[in-house]
């Protein structure tokens, strides 16, 4: 089992900035591949950075330039940077570990997002609210 726990969201106005950490417990050495997902109100989960165990990362258009996803494998820590924030970015935003390793490190080799339902352990989710 492995535990994730997200922090670091808030409150900014558009084009500010904001560093979400999430950090992995207990049984962690076989997450080859974790991410950041999204989710708004009416909206579907969708995914903003993946990692693989290697450091390659993926990104949609919609965050390409402007998140950058980042990993600590000796601490299990996952960071993902923001910057630039616009309105549009306004959700809880969730940190995701993947057990199995292989579909998911696949999509990220392929530069495609990973969809939500390929990972195993969630976070609670911290809210991330840009105003105008």
């Amino acid at each position: 089992q492995v535990q994730v726990v997200e922090c670091g969201g808030g409150s900014v106005q558009a084009g500010g900035s904001l560093r979400l950490s999430c950090v992995a417990s207990g049984d962690t050495h076989n997450n080859a591949c974790m991410g950041w997902f999204r989710e708004a109100p009416g909206k579907v989960r969708e995914g903003v950075a993946a990692i693989d165990s290697a450091g390659r990362t993926v990104y949609p258009d919609s965050v390409k330039d402007r998140f950058t996803i980042s990993r600590d494998n000796a601490t299990n820590m996952l960071y993902l940077e923001m910057r630039s924030l616009e309105p549009s970015d306004t959700a809880t935003y969730y940190c995701a570990a993947d057990s199995a390793g292989g579909v998911v490190a696949s999509y990220v080799l392929l530069k495609e997002v990973p969809p939500p339902y390929l990972f195993d352990y969630w976070g609670q989710g911290t809210q991330v609210t840009v105003s105008s």
